[in-house]
């Protein structure tokens, strides 16, 4: 015959339980509050055009871009620098500066 785990034992393993999915759900939003960058925002007609984006981009030495888009107040792209290492970049949409670069 089942007899069920003294009522402490219960409320140990819920505590630990709860602890252990706070900690996963940290985690999941360090990592993707660290993916993107805080740009400044502006109103749409003061950005710069996606070509001029583009242009300034490749100027900068950003080659064989895989993905260029807007991601909330940000241009990010996804390509490589001149030197072949793989970059994610983050710029601002006014002055096209770069905000948060990462390259591997």
């Amino acid at each position: 015959m089942f007899t069920p785990p003294p009522p402490r034992f219960m409320e140990i393993h819920m505590t630990k339980t709860t602890f252990a999915l706070a900690l996963l759900a940290l985690a999941g939003l360090t990592e993707a509050a660290s993916a993107s960058a805080s740009c400044t925002a502006h109103p749409k007609a003061e950005w710069l055009s996606e070509e001029a984006m583009k242009a300034k981009v490749a100027a900068m030495g950003y080659q064989k871009i895989k993905t260029f888009k807007t991601s909330g107040d940000c241009y990010e792209i996804y390509g490589f620098t001149k030197d072949g290492k793989r970059a994610e970049v983050y710029f601002d949409t006014k002055t096209g500066d770069v905000v948060k670069s990462s390259v591997e």
